[in-house]
């Protein structure tokens, strides 16, 4: 499995990993048996929230983690309502309570709320010093938040962002991107597959990815994952309730595209214009 660093954290983690979003409508056994088939396969970088399911997910990585905590990269994430001083350290008891662990590897703010930031950070930074977290990172954070984020905390606490990030939105390249390369943040896709948007064999786009599949004996969806993982500081956290598709995921982990691969993807899957406020789902 191919590894980068996660940003400030020091720590080598797969650069794809496993996500849990929605998962609570899919079966609990099925899940459970695709998330430990996950670890099997090196997909160690594990990425959950107190939202998701309303917690009912945590739950569930909690069982798939039973005996095996030590081997992943556990994330979880803050739901801004809960983001005041208390609210913070209140909710990442309940999930590492949720989740049957003493720590969290990353912890983030799901996305920008109304409790001030510096109070979150602020708790963050605490739950560092108790030991209840490795480190701490942001998610749907723009360049204005980000640079929020920075002033608040200093250069080199922001971990991570996670951001939505697939072969049809790719606005995060414009500014968000060129941000967290510069100051060591990593980037984490989630939904790389685009929540229902992915291109079909016979669309326009869609031809371009099954051409490039098909050169390499893959599937499409491992195309988009080596795609949106090219290069640093890029990770993808794909979810598979099935284990077919957690098969498929990790095989992705060791296809490189050619140069001029990367360049048809590039031009069938265009940027879109940068003058957009972040997407997210």
């Amino acid at each position: 499995m191919v590894t980068r660093v996660m940003g400030s954290t020091g720590v080598a983690v797969p650069v794809l990993g496993q996500g849990t979003w929605q998962m609570e409508e899919d079966d609990r056994a099925s899940a459970i048996r695709a998330l430990q088939l996950g670890l099997d396969l090196g997909l160690t970088h594990l990425d959950t929230a107190e939202l998701y399911g309303h917690g009912e997910v945590e739950s569930w990585v909690g069982e798939a983690l039973q005996g095996r905590r030590d081997e992943v990269f556990l994330v979880s994430k803050l739901m801004p309502v809960n983001a005041s001083y208390a609210g913070t350290l209140q909710a990442c008891e309940r999930s590492l309570k949720r989740l049957r662990t003493d720590r969290l590897d990353c912890y983030l703010l799901h996305w920008p709320g109304s409790h001030p930031l510096e109070d979150t950070l602020r708790a963050f930074e605490q739950l560092v010093r108790d030991g209840k977290i490795r480190a701490w990172g942001v998610s749907n954070f723009d360049v204005e938040e980000l640079e929020e984020a920075l002033a608040i905390a200093g250069p080199g606490r922001i971990a991570c962002n996670q951001v939505l990030y697939h072969l049809r939105e790719r606005h995060i390249e414009h500014q968000v991107l060129p941000w967290c390369e510069a100051h060591g943040v990593a980037l984490v896709g989630y939904s790389p597959f685009g929540s229902g948007d992915f291109p079909a064999p016979g669309s326009g786009d869609g031809r371009v990815l099954t051409a490039v599949a098909r050169a390499h004996g893959v599937s499409t969806r491992q195309v988009a994952l080596a795609f949106l993982t090219r290069r640093a500081p890029l990770f993808a956290i794909p979810k598979a309730s099935r284990e077919v598709h957690t098969r498929d995921n990790a095989a992705a982990a060791g296809l490189r595209l050619s140069v001029e691969e990367l360049a048809r993807l590039e031009e069938a899957f265009p940027l879109g214009a940068p003058e957009r406020t972040l997407p997210m789902v």
